[in-house]
């Protein structure tokens, strides 16, 4: 029975348990098996990590008011965040990473920065 590479499909000589022609079709391999892997995860960070952006952007003095429309026109997705903060009075912060931002009235988002302790 002739076994073929599990990359390139080339015939496989050698041992009986050998899955990969050479070490490059097992590095092929294995590194397209982690992109896969990945994708979901890669484009869950890209859209944080540009979430944050906009916020560091928009809030450059730790806190700042704006408009909502002002971040959804700069690509925010409000549906993304790392984390939320409750406080004792009940008002719920929602955070990318340590830029974060409070809902308001009127279409307003009150931005701001966690301090580091």
């Amino acid at each position: 029975m002739e076994r073929l590479c599990l990359d390139c499909n080339a015939v496989v000589n050698g041992r009986a348990d050998k899955k990969f022609c050479d070490d490059q079709c097992r590095t092929n391999y294995n590194n397209r098996l982690r992109t896969e892997d990945n994708s979901f995860l890669n484009e869950v960070n890209r859209v944080l990590k540009k979430n944050r952006d906009i916020l560091r952007l928009k809030n450059p003095d730790g806190k700042a008011k704006v408009k909502r429309e002002v971040l959804l026109r700069k690509g925010f997705d409000f549906n993304y965040h790392t984390h939320t903060y409750a406080t004792q009075k009940g008002t719920t912060y929602i955070f990318c990473y340590e830029q974060g931002y409070l809902p308001l009235e009127n279409e307003e988002v009150l931005l701001v920065k966690r301090e580091e302790k």
